[in-house]
């Protein structure tokens, strides 16, 4: 799960780079404002990429997601990307939580097998 949740955790970095870049252009935005805001959130997916598998970490993984649809207010185009984001954390959580699984089933049947066993 950690490894396709940080993808998608730093693919949203730079998305949320890009977007202060638009956000920039609007003249009723304040500069250190849409910048503050985006500094947070760029580092709150990079700093989720080492909590993912502690308690919250999804949860503040969602959390994320939201902004980055709320953030659409500001940058519409931002709807878009922040409901493809949330459907690709909702991916990486489901399928990776999935392979999670699958990996120790393997781990379980090699070490009940022995060494004999070859």
């Amino acid at each position: 799960m950690r490894t396709l949740c940080s993808s998608t955790l730093i693919g949203e970095f730079f998305v949320i780079g890009f977007a202060g870049l638009v956000a920039m252009k609007d003249d009723s935005l304040e500069m250190s404002t849409v910048w503050t805001v985006c500094g947070i959130a760029m580092a709150l997916s990079v700093l989720l990429c080492g909590m993912i598998t502690r308690p919250g970490g999804v949860q503040l993984g969602w959390v994320l997601q939201l902004g980055l649809v709320a953030s659409g207010f500001f940058v519409p185009v931002m709807f878009f990307l922040g409901a493809v984001f949330a459907v690709l954390w909702w991916a990486s959580v489901h399928y990776g939580r999935k392979i999670d699984e699958i990996k120790a089933g393997w781990a379980a049947r090699e070490g009940s097998a022995g060494p004999d066993a070859a």
